[in-house]
């Protein structure tokens, strides 16, 4: 009996402040782990001793899939996922800003700066690993 009442409290204390807040929610994170070059797994640190998991897709870029159409977006796609491991690993503390509300339950958007303030998604641009994204339809990555 308990447990129904604790879930959608949860749910109610994690998507309240997303969706009901005038300016955009900003949070640190440990790194759990990575999914790819875009996307990671964390814990947000919400205060109060409340942690919340989730996945966090970085708001401005797209990295290739590791599931891609070709052999060379799928080479790419693990580069980029190497690189992002390297840039924020495992256990390392993000901030995350302007999250926002992902379109898949349980993720969120953000913008990523690593433990030094340095931008994770201008590191990955400019060193070849995603490119610039603004939403809407993504461009392929084989050629």
């Amino acid at each position: 009996m308990r447990r129904v009442f604790l879930i959608p409290c949860f749910v109610l204390l994690f998507t309240l402040p997303l969706t009901a807040a005038k300016r955009p929610l900003n949070a640190y994170a440990v790194v759990d782990f990575i999914i790819d070059g875009d996307t990671f797994g964390a814990t947000v640190l919400m205060g109060n001793d409340m942690e919340i998991p989730v996945r966090v897709r970085f708001m401005d870029i797209d990295a290739p899939e590791l599931n891609g159409e070709c052999e060379s977006e799928i080479i790419a796609a693990h580069a980029a996922k190497d690189r992002l491991a390297e840039l924020i690993p495992v256990g390392s503390r993000v901030m995350l800003t302007q999250i926002k509300d992902d379109k898949f339950l349980g993720r969120i958007n953000a913008f990523v700066a690593d433990g030094m303030g340095r931008n994770i998604s201008e590191i990955m641009i400019s060193e070849g690993h995603a490119r610039k994204y603004g939403g809407g339809r993504r461009e392929g990555w084989c050629d």
